[in-house]
């Protein structure tokens, strides 16, 4: 019998800084295969909510839970072993090697056969295979042999989601994907975002600024406002509360 649960839940998770509550008392639930966008005005506390989750900060109260276990007191890499990815909030490339061989790195990490950068790729035929297959996903594949410093914007974003996907998480969590990109660029990112959606044993977590990005994508939104829950629900029907409204458009709808 399929596992019914969802797969990450934050219950009352809460941060603060001093006098000052940045996430307050949030609880969400996350079902297998969906892709929620979390909005809000700014500062309202996406990202800080995505820290808690991802494990970059530490919760003052509360608990975040995967596939029923929590993991509110481990580690980002513990949190990341156990299935949680993120990407966009920092850069993690290594910039004087390869597009391959950061992804390599990364497969290498996965299969537990450490890190050894003076090893023979050649040696590691599997972990090449699997680079390159993930290469080819993002468009990358004719890249791969660049120092990722030589790359465009647009193509080390691609890399950063080659890197997620090499990680084989079973969250995947994107921090305004398209934010310095060009109009040009945004389509590609989306297909990509797209295809990991299409995989109904993956969740996706994704804030995001732009509304068409969110009208895309989103299967469900929730709208975070001075660090508290306020909407939850579909994309339609959040879109077009005030609050939302106002953040990303600048005033609130007329009244009928």
């Amino acid at each position: 019998m399929a596992d019914e649960r969802p797969i990450l839940e934050t219950s009352d998770l809460t941060i603060r800084f001093g006098g000052h509550v940045a996430v307050d008392h949030v609880s969400c639930s996350f079902d297998r295969g969906t892709l929620t966008a979390i909005v809000g005005p700014n500062g309202a506390g996406k990202t800080t909510y995505f820290n808690l989750i991802s494990g970059q900060l530490k919760a003052t109260d509360g608990a975040v839970t995967l596939n029923g276990e929590n993991i509110t007191r481990l580690s980002v890499p513990e949190r990341t072993d156990r299935g949680i990815g993120r990407a966009f909030q920092l850069t993690n490339l290594f910039p004087t090697l390869s597009v391959r061989e950061n992804v390599r790195l990364v497969v290498q990490s996965r299969a537990r056969k450490g890190f050894d950068l003076f090893s023979i790729a050649e040696s590691h035929v599997e972990l090449l295979e699997r680079a390159n297959h993930v290469l080819a996903e993002v468009r990358l594949i004719d890249q791969a042999d660049q120092a990722v410093s030589a790359l465009p914007h647009g193509d080390q974003r691609k890399l950063e989601v080659a890197l997620l996907i090499a990680l084989g998480p079973q969250v995947l969590m994107f921090d305004e994907p398209t934010a310095g990109m060009s109009v040009d660029e945004v389509p590609v990112i989306l297909e990509l975002v797209r295809k990991l959606q299409a995989d109904m044993d993956r969740t996706i977590l994704l804030v995001e600024h732009k509304m068409d990005v969110i009208r895309s994508l989103a299967d469900r939104i929730i709208v975070l406002h001075n660090g508290q829950l306020v909407a939850d629900g579909d994309p339609a029907e959040v879109i077009a509360l005030p609050v939302v409204q106002e953040a990303y458009l600048g005033k609130a709808p007329e009244a009928a």
